[in-house]
């Protein structure tokens, strides 16, 4: 049995004793005894608990409409009507009045004072309550499948911070989003996202995992509200979104009056905490909501170290984005290179990239230097088809080329323009300067490097720098002569926080391909000498470069508009603010219209070939890429990349409840 299924059949067995002792406590509360503590509520109840805002009927429909715009900090469990003190929908008998053990209240958006109870004549005849879901709701379930709960091992209430992010306004009401944080051993991430999805009304999966800076918190010992918790070795900051973002809106907004739970001091309700009553529990508002579906289960992946941030993606896109893989993957010209294959490498770099702002590409392999140009047709095809991706998702991209170069690739981003294959022209710039300070100022606005001009560097088939600092082609001649260093970019970005760098090759002399370089000297011919000593972040390798060059580049492009049509990546990129769930029809169509398809790749390819460029592998100037002509190898590659990626938009559709 799954620790979720021994967790529910747990659930179900302790309810009745439970809710007994709910009872017990609520009653306490009422007579102004209550001795439990928040995490003791916790973990004896088994029920859900509740954030609670009450504001003036005026302001009450503005509010709601904040709650749906903003749905994982604030998710709406009841709406009261003016003046009314129980909720029967959540807690039978219940009164708002008294059963939360500390009340903050607030005048004209200042806490004034603390108090047991609303209990004085008229207080609540003109208000309306507000029942939030609350992290606690999940703390226990944690704990049952393994997870540890750091602030209840530590006695402290949880750390609240917050952040820098607006949340999304609403008629009156705007302000930050306010987050809670977790410490989780990292081998237990995929346990707590698990968790904590199944349980959207405790506002479900984390809105971000990783370096608090990136939310704008500068200190993790200094919450804003709550208790510091202290992290143990080998944890992972984990932040979800927090029902105190309702506390921020009202200090922000600055109603006359309001009430709301003193931080810690939830409201307790009758229903279950298992996560299919959660579910139906969320008949009780009007608002349909997403069943949490097996498909849709958000699985972790660290995508960078520095600064520390991991990325969420379902595990339908996950398995699409893997079998993605497994196409480019394939060996129809048998050159046996299969060892340099890196599982996920992929499916990361996506993830990075979707998280990017502004990248540059680079690609160019001068193998045929007896040639002008001396270029192969192996990088261009797969760099034009990431950057159309990124530009249709919002993103600044640029093509960085070398100086012998910046003619011919002009030319190309002009006719890919015209003939529709790029979605809008791209700056083409090169970079010729040399060490690690010119690379710096280069990547960053004035050589600052807290102000990178791109957070992601892309490296498609271009030529690495080997351990003897020499450029070479696979038969081993050195093409130094005809390489600009934008090897330093890559060198450089390691040392530059918030900047990622990819890597796309085949036969290891590629840069980005020193991260495989032991396997690239073992296995491969002339390894030893050709293999490239720059790494890249993420290393994309594959068996053949005919299908990986233009298949590796589109497999980017198809996995970016997976990511961006699967909701529990969405959500993670927006920390679960705003009411979209899906892409609109709009942006279905732009996008699908910038993923590769024949007829576009075959127009740039007889591009490629106007201006001159050959296939990497004979020196052909034809319709070919490294001995492989474009019918029928490449044009079948390309049509099973695209049937696998538009075939995979219906399982991203949310299912409503």
């Amino acid at each position: 049995m799954t620790w979720r299924a021994n967790l529910v059949q747990k659930s179900l067995t302790i309810l009745q004793k439970h809710f007994h002792l709910k009872l017990k406590v609520r009653h306490l509360g009422d007579c102004g005894t209550s001795t439990q503590s928040p995490h003791s509520v916790v973990f004896l109840s088994g029920f859900q608990q509740a954030n609670l805002l009450i504001l003036p009927s005026r302001l009450a429909n503005d509010f709601e409409d904040f709650c749906h715009r903003n749905p994982a900090p604030l998710p709406l469990l009841y709406r009261s009507k003016p003046g009314e003190t129980s909720c029967p929908p959540l807690a039978g008998g219940a009164d708002v009045r008294t059963d939360v053990s500390q009340y903050c209240v607030y005048e004209e958006g200042r806490l004034v004072k603390t108090i047991s109870s609303l209990s004085s004549p008229d207080l609540m005849s003109e208000m309306v309550s507000f029942y939030l879901g609350c992290s606690f709701g999940f703390e226990g379930k944690l704990r049952e499948a393994g997870v540890p709960v750091r602030n209840v091992e530590q006695g402290r209430n949880v750390s609240m911070y917050r952040t820098s992010i607006s949340c999304i306004p609403a008629g009156a009401f705007h302000c930050h989003l306010v987050v809670t944080m977790r410490p989780v051993p990292a081998a237990l991430l995929d346990t707590a996202v698990e968790v904590t999805h199944l349980n959207p009304l405790a506002h479900g999966a984390p809105v971000h995992i990783g370096d608090a800076a990136l939310l704008g918190i500068q200190d993790l010992s200094k919450p804003d509200y709550g208790d510091q918790v202290d992290l143990q070795p080998g944890d992972v900051p984990v932040f979800w979104a927090c029902g105190v973002t309702s506390i921020e809106a009202v200090l922000c907004s600055k109603p006359p009056l309001a009430f709301s739970h003193s931080p810690g001091h939830m409201f307790l309700t009758d229903i279950p905490d298992s996560p299919d009553s959660t579910i139906a529990a969320s008949d009780i508002t009007n608002t349909p909501r997403l069943k949490p579906s097996p498909e849709l289960m958000p699985l972790c992946f660290p995508i960078s170290q520095n600064p520390l941030l991991y990325s969420l993606a379902s595990k339908a896109a996950v398995e699409r984005i893997r079998q993605l893989e497994m196409i480019i993957g394939e060996d129809p010209g048998q050159r046996g290179i299969r060892a340099l294959f890196v599982q996920d490498e992929l499916l990361r770099s996506c993830l990075a990239l979707s998280h990017s702002s502004s990248v540059a590409i680079t690609t160019g392999f001068p193998t045929h230097y007896m040639h002008s140009p001396p270029d192969e047709t192996d990088g261009p095809p797969g760099a034009i088809a990431i950057a159309t991706m990124l530009l249709s998702l919002g993103k600044d991209v640029t093509l960085l080329t070398d100086r012998r170069a910046v003619e011919m690739t002009g030319a190309m981003v002009d006719e890919a323009v015209r003939t529709g294959v790029l979605k809008a022209a791209i700056p083409v710039v090169t970079f010729e300067g040399s060490g690690p300070e010119a690379a710096q100022n280069f990547l960053c606005h004035h050589g600052d490097t807290s102000k990178p001009r791109f957070d992601h560097l892309v490296a498609i088939e271009r030529s690495g720098r080997a351990e003897d600092g020499n450029y070479y082609n696979m038969r081993g001649i050195n093409i130094k002569h005809l390489v600009d260093p934008i090897d330093d970019l890559f060198i450089a970005a390691r040392t530059i926080s918030g900047v990622s760098t990819t890597g796309i090759g085949d036969g290891g002399n590629e840069l980005g391909m020193g991260k495989v370089k032991q396997q690239v000297k073992s296995l491969m011919p002339m390894g030893e000498v050709v293999a490239c000593d720059v790494p890249a972040d993420f290393a994309i390798t594959a068996v053949h470069s005919a299908v990986f060059q233009i298949g590796g580049g589109y497999a980017v492009a198809c996995g970016l508009y997976l990511l961006h049509t699967c909701p529990s990546h969405r959500r993670y990129l927006r920390k679960g603010l705003g009411q979209e769930a899906a892409p609109t029809s709009e942006q279905l169509q732009d996008w699908s219209s910038c993923l590769p398809s024949v007829e576009k790749e075959e127009t740039f390819l007889s591009t490629l070939v106007r201006l001159g460029i050959r296939s990497g592998k004979t020196g052909n100037l034809g319709m070919e890429v490294d001995g492989l002509t474009f019918h029928p190898t490449h044009s079948r590659i390309i049509s099973r990349l695209l049937e696998g990626t538009l075939e995979a938009c219906f399982i991203f559709k949310p299912v409503c409840v």
